[in-house]
């Protein structure tokens, strides 16, 4: 199988956006983060509807630029994404409306950017990128991104954060209190709740099991 096939059964799509959807070499937010977040919306759209065409380029190009996390420029990632996602669409003829939609999606999706979603399909996509930061990839995401930060692990004196301000930029378990514990309440979708209640689950345990460990 092909990186596109992995795509079905979007898989012309998918030939001509993955050359696009992607830089840098964030392995959080590389392409195995992106066909993790279609088949997470594929899965949500099957219960709620939607355009899944207009879904499926919105899924390959919602990171299509690259902005690392402690950059100051992060609230304006998917901005940037939504306007390259805009030029790469309009190259290859898609219609004015279509290509909003996309954009919307893709400017909604990001926590950082704090932009409702108006569309089901942004609604949906938000949902299944959110899903790919909570669960047992989320968490191996999270030290992921804490390497690449140069955090710590946690405070070898409070890791629980008992007695000091939670600072997720010196330790990587603090992100779960101040970022990954708060996204399941904020899913658009029935269908994306369901799941958000499972992996959050899962998520909480992990911790549980790390902390007594530790």
């Amino acid at each position: 199988m092909n990186e596109a096939q992995a795509f079905h059964p979007f898989e012309t799509l998918a030939t001509a956006l993955i050359p696009h959807s992607h830089e840098g070499d964030d392995g959080s937010h590389d392409l195995a983060h992106i066909l993790r977040v279609f088949k997470n919306a594929m899965r949500i759209q099957a219960h709620e509807g939607g355009d899944a065409r207009v879904l499926a380029a919105a899924v390959l190009l919602h990171d299509c630029v690259a902005v690392e996390k402690n950059s100051p420029l992060r609230a304006q990632a998917s901005a940037l994404a939504a306007e390259k996602a805009s030029g790469v669409l309009g190259a290859l003829g898609w219609p004015q409306a279509d290509i909003a939609a996309v954009a919307h999606a893709v400017l909604t999706h990001s926590f950082s950017a704090n932009i409702d979603p108006q569309t089901l399909e942004a609604k949906i996509l938000q949902d299944a990128d959110r899903l790919d930061a909570i669960g047992m990839v989320g968490a191996g995401r999270c030290f992921y991104i804490g390497g690449r930060m140069a955090s710590s692990l946690y405070d070898p004196l409070d890791p629980a954060a008992g007695n000091r301000p939670l600072d997720d930029k010196r330790y990587v378990i603090d992100h779960f209190q101040t970022k990954l514990f708060k996204l399941a309440d904020g899913f658009k979708t029935a269908a994306g709740r369901a799941l958000a209640a499972e992996r959050d689950k899962r998520l909480r345990d992990f911790l549980d099991a790390f902390m007594d460990e530790i």
